[in-house]
């Protein structure tokens, strides 16, 4: 178990948003995480992607091949099926070994079938208001934000 951070508040436009931090989640994307946090490395980055009933996608990528593909499965496909792992409110990335950057992804809706896409980090304790609200922004047929909204840093906290 790490000693590190156990909340992160994510700041945006629209307001702060809470999040614990897995303790035992994969200690190489938690660790990646919190010194890119540090490294204010999230600091206005957009989130790129906002798909109404599904997620929230921020990060240093546009999609590529595999996230594009699930993300167009999963929207055609319609199905929503409990999962105790990906429950709505998760914070998670991109399984991805090659990436060298960070994918930040909300779910908005429980996601069973992303179990072997996202490594989960993460969950939404404090802020599922500003997370809905930036949901609900206008976005073009490609899910693009038709206004820029985005992360204005991330604070590393011990306490929520």
């Amino acid at each position: 178990m790490t000693s590190g951070p156990g909340y992160a508040v994510i700041n945006t436009a629209k307001g702060p948003i809470t999040i614990e931090i897995y303790k035992d989640a994969s200690a190489d994307v938690v660790g990646r995480f919190i010194n890119l946090c540090k490294s204010n490395h999230f600091k206005g980055m957009p989130f790129r992607h906002i798909i109404k009933n599904f997620v929230i996608q921020g990060g240093d990528f546009d999609f590529d091949g595999a996230a594009q593909e699930w993300i167009t499965k999963a929207k055609a496909s319609g199905k929503n099926n409990l999962s105790p792992k990906h429950e709505a409110f998760m914070i998670g990335t991109a399984k991805n070994p090659n990436n060298k950057g960070f994918d930040l992804f909300i779910t908005t809706a429980p996601i069973p079938h992303l179990n072997d896409k996202l490594v989960v980090f993460g969950r939404v304790v404090k802020g599922e208001d500003i997370v809905q609200e930036i949901e609900e922004v206008d976005t073009d047929e490609h899910y693009q934000p038709k206004t820029p909204i985005g992360i204005m840093n991330i604070i590393l906290k011990q306490e929520p």
